[in-house]
């Protein structure tokens, strides 16, 4: 078996001809948040593009992964249910000087370990975006653009914070700009005159909590920061995991250099919005991510996300609720029609959590053994559980 093969077993995907190229997709979004396309278009396009694993990552929500993974199924592309969270980041020494940083967090197949607490630091986000929004609006008036809120709400669509890519679109839509791009390089840039900010976290605590939570920190698009140094160090000094280091346009030597001197990991995406050819940007699949720098991921994903499913079963052994039994299968390879019939024991919903990170060995030690005791004690009733093939 070669070492693509073997790669490709990790993550649990079907893999039928060796000498293709490898596809990854790890930054791009959807009508969840600022996309143009829904969650299942977004995966069909992935297909069409040859993609084989695919992180989806909505801004500062997940509402739209179960959706993702679901239509992933019939093209056999493995979903790392990810999101991309807004912070802020403050200059040391001047309490005036802060910067958007956005920081992309990465899960294991169930998710985060603490969803509650993950959605409702998300929530307070979103909460925040809704009034950055309205904000903006009402500096755009005042600069005699008179952009409807209504027409926001509407392009971003119910239950969907609005951002800058929603507001551009309206000013758009409006004919006071010609394009997207000059929507943002005159009005709606970081600091521009209709710029506002929202109620995002702190940068270095956002790292903090995704890891708290059970996952994978990497820092999104570093070219476009004012002080990427500073940045990347302190946040290494949080716990960050790597930072985006590859476009669509090649490897960036400058902050694949800064990577090599935190011991960060290089990851890198398309960014992909569907923008509908409205301004150019990379097609999924564009960035040419060395399989390499893939499975330097994977080998630092692979505990984290293993001592997050230990967790999330830990919490259904404690309390054998129906919300903790969502959490084991809400991200996972769950069909939905067979596991309203289907029942699986302790140890076959253990290897179905487990399967796509640990080999059959590692999922037998006593660690995971004891896990499997616990869950037979609880598990006296027909489970349902994750009994589809993703």
């Amino acid at each position: 078996m070669s070492f693509g093969d073997a790669f490709l077993d990790d993550f649990g995907v079907k893999w039928y001809q060796p000498k293709e190229k490898l596809v990854f997709e790890f930054h791009c979004h959807t009508t969840c948040s600022d996309g143009f396309l829904s969650p299942a278009k977004l995966v069909e396009r992935a297909h069409q593009k040859g993609v084989k694993v695919m992180a989806l990552t909505d801004h500062d929500t997940m509402s739209g992964i179960p959706e993702a993974i679901e239509a992933a199924r019939k093209f056999g592309i493995k979903i790392i249910p990810g999101v991309e969270i807004s912070t802020i980041f403050y200059s040391r020494g001047d309490l005036g000087t802060q910067e958007p940083v956005h920081i992309l967090a990465y899960y294991s197949s169930c998710g985060p370990a603490k969803p509650a607490a993950l959605e409702k630091f998300l929530g307070d986000i979103r909460d925040g975006r809704y009034l950055r929004a309205k904000n903006i609006v009402s500096k755009l008036n005042k600069l005699k653009l008179p952009v409807q809120w209504e027409h926001v709400a509407k392009i971003a669509g119910k239950g969907v914070a609005p951002g800058r890519l929603h507001i551009a679109r309206a000013m758009l839509e409006a004919g006071y700009v010609e394009n997207l791009k000059q929507a943002f390089t005159r009005y709606l840039y970081d600091g521009g005159p209709a710029y506002s900010t929202g109620s995002e976290p702190v940068a270095e605590e956002t790292v903090k909590f995704i890891r708290e939570t059970g996952g994978v920190a990497i820092l999104a698009h570093p070219w476009a920061l004012k002080n990427p140094s500073a940045i990347i160090r302190r946040l290494k000094d949080a716990g960050l995991h790597g930072l985006e280091a590859y476009r669509s346009d090649g490897k960036l030597p400058v902050y694949s250099d800064y990577a090599d001197a935190h011991d960060l990991l290089k990851l890198g995406g398309s960014d992909y919005h569907g923008k509908g050819g409205t301004q150019q940007e990379s097609d999924l699949g564009s960035t040419s991510l060395p399989v390499l720098m893939v499975h330097e991921f994977l080998k630092v994903a692979r505990p984290i996300w293993c001592d997050a499913i230990r967790d999330i079963l830990g919490d259904y052994i404690k309390d054998p609720s129906d919300s903790n039994l969502q959490h084991i299968i809400k991200f996972g390879k769950m069909n939905k029609k067979a596991s309203k019939t289907c029942s699986s024991s302790a140890g076959e919903l253990i290897d179905q959590c487990l399967s796509l990170w640990l080999s059959k060995e590692e999922r037998e030690n006593a660690e995971f053994e004891t896990i499997k005791l616990g869950l037979d004690r609880v598990v006296g009733r027909e489970l349902v559980g994750p009994c589809g093939e993703q």
